[in-house]
């Protein structure tokens, strides 16, 4: 990523109030500047055209009156970008330029051709200019010429800048409105969970709004359909299936083969739990179904630890979460019990570790000693129906449904269910719940 991509803002409010803001700015700019140029074209001209007029009567009086006389009228006849003096000024070229032709012009054109005028600009000063003319008793006159700048009223930045800000607020509100409803639709994007029963958008407002609000809540409804009708498919399955598996257990019973019944007797086993584990992860999707209330981590941690110790499985339990917190105890039990029979298959020994975080995250770790799982299908296997066989016993059995309930089930109540391999061996899964506030006893 280039650096001006890094600077360039991220959220599309922020893009359009910067490119509005430039584009205002870069606009008064312009105009600021065309107005004084033109300002300047127009003061420009009617100074040219003063000039005349007034050098013409104060160059009169100069001649007409005493030579001793002439030094007290010059204070009378300057001006505020030009005065007269009684001497021959500076007479050296400093190059041609607009100024000194259209001066040369103007004053041959107004003062009478016996006070031969020359013109001639300074050099190291292009916008001063020196008028020289000689009085009818040959006495010098030079008329020391500048350039004045534009005058500027004292109210118009002010202005410009009260105008400036007026249009940044106007380009804050129009932005604001053309990004709300994305943002809107955004935040239902973002509730609308593995459960899919999210907040239905607003469907008022202008009619492109309006247009993509009505999408979406036909999307969500058509979604949230699709998946009732697969839940119901796989329960009516599992509910048929069990009548023909019941006579078959009732046939097997019956024969004489032991052996022989003992192997079909284990195939009904495994057709048994491949059915009920697909109705769970079905089920998995409406895990917030259950609503929140008040849990103790540490005493459902222990209860777990307790019904592994019963089962004769060595399971134990490190850390304190130390006060109860809102949460879905039915959903986060049967995640760590998938998770602790997942570690157990492929290890002897299984620690849950919880602690909560510096931002009062409550994270907790069930770890194992067993053979982990490869870099590259740590993500896989939190799939349904997916199995790492070549990394873990073949005989083992499970129907590849184990991680996957955990994921959709963390998901479904807002936690964050993530594997790594440890250090030294063995596999730790990783389940983080937001950070909620704590419940008073």
């Amino acid at each position: 990523m280039t650096e001006a991509r890094r600077r360039w803002p991220h959220s599309l409010f922020a893009r359009l109030m910067l490119i509005l803001l430039l584009g205002i700015l870069a606009a008064q700019a312009m105009s600021y500047l065309l107005v004084m140029y033109e300002r300047g074209l127009v003061g420009r001209d009617l100074m040219l055209d003063n000039l005349e007029k007034d050098i013409t009567s104060s160059v009169a009086i100069l001649d007409r009156v005493p030579p001793a006389e002439r030094p007290n009228w010059l204070p009378l006849i300057d001006r505020k970008n030009y005065r007269y003096q009684l001497d021959g000024g500076i007479t050296e070229q400093g190059g041609d330029n607009e100024i000194v032709a259209r001066v040369s012009a103007s004053i041959a054109h107004a003062v009478d051709k016996r006070y031969q005028v020359t013109v001639n600009a300074i050099a190291g000063d292009p916008k001063r200019v020196h008028i020289h003319l000689r009085l009818s008793d040959g006495a010098p006159v030079t008329i020391n010429l500048w350039a004045a700048a534009t005058p500027i009223s004292p109210w118009l930045p002010a202005l410009l800048l009260l105008q400036l800000s007026l249009l940044a607020v106007c380009a804050f509100f129009a932005v604001r409105i053309a990004t709300q409803p994305l943002r809107r639709l955004a935040h239902a994007a973002d509730a609308l969970g593995p459960d899919l029963k999210g907040t239905a958008l607003p469907e008022g407002g202008p009619t492109e709004v309006a247009r993509a609000s009505s999408a979406f809540n036909a999307m969500q409804r058509r979604i949230a359909g699709y998946l009732a009708e697969r839940t119901q498919i796989l329960a009516a399955i599992s509910h048929d299936l069990q009548t023909p598996i019941t006579r078959m257990r009732l046939r097997t019973d019956l024969m004489d083969d032991e052996e022989q019944r003992g192997k079909l007797q284990h195939d009904l086993d495994e057709m048994v739990a491949l059915v009920r584990e697909a109705l769970a992860y079905a089920r998995s999707l409406h895990g917030a179904d259950e609503a929140p209330r008040r849990v103790d981590l540490d005493a459902l941690l222990d209860t777990l630890r307790c019904d592994y110790e019963d089962a004769g499985k060595q399971v134990t339990v490190s850390g304190r979460v130390g006060r109860p917190v809102m949460g879905r105890p039915l959903a986060l039990r049967r995640i760590l019990g998938n998770l602790s029979d997942n570690a157990l298959k492929f290890g002897k020994e299984v620690e849950l570790a919880v602690q909560v975080n510096a931002d009062q995250a409550i994270e907790i770790l069930v770890l194992d000693r067993g053979p982990g799982i490869p870099e590259s299908e740590l993500e896989a296997v939190l799939q349904p129906f997916y199995r790492v066989e070549s990394s873990r016993n073949r005989d083992t059995g499970g129907t590849g449904l184990g991680l996957a309930i955990a994921q959709q089930l963390a998901a479904s109540i807002g936690a964050r269910l993530s594997l790594a391999n440890r250090t030294g061996g063995g596999l730790a899964a990783r389940l983080v719940m937001p950070a909620a506030s704590p419940v008073e006893p």
